[in-house]
């Protein structure tokens, strides 16, 4: 049985050592103490330069315990206890975690009650005693995760027409559980979800347990990599979970709603193959298991929640969408294991490396299977690239989204942008060594986070030539630089632009 142990228990408080500080020292503490016990609590953020706000610092989480006791109307809040292993970065007399929607009943840290707060979209935690830097703290924070939303604040749980659903991207995770909320911490989950008989529960990761008593059952799954807050799913619904082999014996999972199975099968047989053609293109499939959760409902996006995608039924079973269509956004979704995953950004301005690597592949996959040439869409995003550079930013500084919402990041500039800088990398360097850079990629940097300064760095080494040029005129320019082996394709003016198909994949 694959299992994910938990961090080490933390040690207990050593209040004794504090005690016994020089005395020289102690009326210095305790004057310090009591100026920050009086200062009031404040929201903080790792300077993220999208997000300024989101996650924050003085720590780094090692694991999530997340438990849900749902009660089977998808319209009340959940009983939630959310348990966090961390090791300090720095000596903390406070912790700030992301968490925004939802009451706090209680918080511990190492067992010991502990004061809370709010402040803006942080639960700032007091623990009885500071944290020094290099201490492992464990924090339990007993509280509501409350799937409705206020209109002018969407996201995390999805309610679906059987139960629920998560869709976490880019800053909701906290609205279901208090968390450092950003992909730089990255971090192992376990998941313990109570529902009543009847409900299936699935998510990240492989099953290790199902309890069944008084009417309820309870399923837990663990994650065998490291996963960011963004990218955590939980299904509850009417489900049913299909099994299948693909790659190297790799357990392939589906979730979708009995009722659609039969014609939902088609679409998911594909998933073995299209494994194989990515493990062609970029090396071996990253996680433990992979499969497609197909919910419910409407949200207008897919997301690559990690080893489990949420896609819309509707994708599949809408005649309107093209087979090829279709299967170009599995591809896109399945891509982002490795890229945005295993291989997660550093910081929001890297998105590009997620998004533009999806949609490469995207693109790739229609031209190799569905005779949709890689040059065509390519010339059409070219042809775009300006308007789209003026409206979002350049690939590599994308501009903050004026309404506010997170996913206003998600836009052209990032998709069909980044993946036409990809083609010009391709070109510039030719396709052996392109196809070289990708790999490496993905293997150097696997269940880590990287910049895009490692991707540039990373190119120059493997072609054996400087391209800090290259890359600055095509991630941060405000114009579209020539494109290398085209030099007739340009700018196509807005009113004779080609339509382009509507993006499914948010980004996802």
């Amino acid at each position: 049985m694959l299992h994910t142990p938990h961090a080490p228990t933390p040690r207990p408080r050593a209040r004794s050592r504090r005690r016994l500080r020089a005395a020289a020292l102690l009326a210095s503490a305790v004057s310090v103490c009591l100026v920050a016990a009086s200062a009031p609590p404040t929201p903080l953020g790792v300077g993220d330069r999208l997000f300024p706000q989101l996650g924050n610092p003085g720590y780094d989480v090692t694991a999530y315990d997340l438990s849900f006791t749902y009660s089977g109307d998808n319209s009340e809040p959940l009983k939630a206890v959310t348990t966090i292993d961390a090791r300090t970065t720095a000596d903390l007399d406070r912790i700030n975690l992301d968490f925004a929607h939802g009451k706090v009943d209680s918080v511990e840290v190492d067992g010991e009650p502990a004061g809370f707060a709010t402040a803006g979209e942080d639960l700032v935690v007091t623990p009885e005693d500071e944290l020094d830097e290099g201490e492992r703290t464990r924090i339990t924070v007993r509280h509501s995760s409350d799937p409705v939303y206020p209109e002018d604040r969407q996201g995390g749980w999805v309610r679906t027409a059987d139960g629920l659903a998560m869709a976490n991207q880019a800053d909701v995770a906290h609205l279901v559980f208090p968390c450092n909320d950003h992909p730089s911490d990255k971090a192992r989950f376990t998941f313990r979800i109570t529902a009543p008989d009847g409900l299936t529960a699935v998510a990240n990761g492989l099953p290790a347990d199902v309890d069944r008593a008084g009417g309820s059952t309870t399923w837990t799954y663990r994650t065998v990599h490291p996963m960011a807050t963004e990218l955590a799913q939980v299904s509850i619904g009417r489900s049913t979970v299909l099994h299948r082999t693909g790659p190297h014996g790799l357990p392939v999972r589906d979730v979708v709603p009995t009722e659609h199975r039969a014609a939902l099968e088609p679409w998911l047989e594909k998933t073995p193959g299209q494994i194989e053609w990515m493990e062609q293109k970029v090396g071996r499939y990253p996680f433990e298991t992979y499969g497609l959760l197909m919910a419910d409902a409407t949200t207008g996006f897919e997301l690559e929640t990690q080893t489990l995608t949420l896609f819309e039924r509707e994708l599949f079973t809408e005649p309107a969408y093209p087979k090829w269509y279709v299967e170009s956004i599995m591809i896109h979704e399945l891509a982002h294991s490795w890229f945005g995953n295993s291989v997660s950004p550093a910081t929001w301005s890297d998105l590009w490396l997620n998004e533009g690597h999806a949609t490469w592949y995207e693109a790739l996959y229609a031209e190799e299977t569905a005779d949709k040439p890689m040059a065509a869409r390519m010339k059409a995003a070219y042809g775009a690239s300006d308007r789209w550079r003026t409206a979002g930013g350049p690939p590599a500084a994308p501009k903050p989204p004026k309404n506010g919402s997170k996913t206003g990041i998600f836009r052209s500039n990032v998709y069909d942008g980044a993946a036409l800088v990809l083609y010009a990398l391709r070109q510039e360097i030719g396709r052996p060594a392109f196809e070289r850079v990708e790999r490496a990629w993905v293997a150097r940097n696997q269940d880590g986070t990287a910049t895009t300064a490692d991707f540039v760095r990373l190119a120059s080494e493997t072609s054996g030539r400087d391209l800090s040029d290259f890359f600055r005129a095509w991630l941060y320019g405000e114009k579209t630089p020539p494109m290398p082996g085209h030099p007739d394709w340009k700018q196509t003016p807005a009113a004779k632009a080609p339509a382009k198909a509507a993006q499914k994949a948010h980004g996802e």
